[in-house]
């Protein structure tokens, strides 16, 4: 009787242990990846991180040959890389549906040679997909984009590769704290970074392409 009163406590013990993995493993499970290019990754950072069930939003380069690219060389050209943004998300929460269908309500898929005013191949759109599911979800996400807007979208969908994390000062940059010189002057990052977005007229191309449609207009 002694013996099996001493078990107690260590077969609580075990519950309990293996309650927290579980926990863990359902947790690690409930991510995804999607890996979306519109242009200025500052931008497209700072969009999706706003949406709820977004786990984070890393800025970073895609799509290309070069190995381990900097900042520099891709919006040089011939790297063959986009600036491009991986999303981590609860699909429990956000579904890559609604995270497609945000994407093209945030960028101009009509153009192909740039976004805005931030011209050549690194900042054209694309989507990179991992598997038949999301492939199949950017098809009919570009389908109905492409019904509502009632124009050619000319963003290719192609599968994802080697995604290389930008330089540590790109990551959250819109909300940095750190003095850049600017044409404006020194600014706070976060200061400099609106004045880019209102300069390049990001916001004013999206709403007068998707109107009231458009998810992330800074007004």
């Amino acid at each position: 009787m002694r013996y099996l009163q001493n078990l107690k406590p260590i077969a609580l013990g075990v519950l309990i242990a293996l309650g927290l993995v579980v926990h863990g493993s359902r947790a690690e499970a409930a991510s995804e990846k999607l890996v979306v290019a519109g242009g200025c990754f500052w931008c497209v950072e700072s969009d999706f991180e706003s949406v709820k069930g977004v786990k984070s939003a890393v800025s970073g380069y895609t799509g290309g040959r070069t190995k381990s690219p900097t900042y520099k060389q891709v919006t040089k050209g011939g790297t063959g890389h986009y600036e491009a943004v991986e999303i981590t998300f609860d699909p429990n929460v956000v579904t890559v549906d609604r995270l497609l269908h945000l994407f093209f309500r945030s960028v101009d898929p009509t153009d192909a040679g740039g976004q805005f005013c931030d011209r050549g191949d690194s900042y054209r759109t694309a989507i990179f997909v991992s598997g038949a599911a999301q492939k199949a979800a950017a098809e009919a996400a570009k389908k109905q984009a492409q019904q509502d807007l009632g124009r050619k979208i000319v963003t290719p969908i192609t599968t994802a590769s080697r995604f290389y994390d930008a330089e540590d000062y790109h990551q959250d940059y819109y909300k940095g704290t750190n003095i850049v010189l600017t044409r404006f002057g020194p600014k706070r990052q976060a200061e400099a970074y609106k004045r880019y977005r209102k300069a390049c007229k990001r916001d004013a191309r999206v709403q007068a392409l998707w109107g009231s449609a458009a998810p992330f207009v800074k007004h």
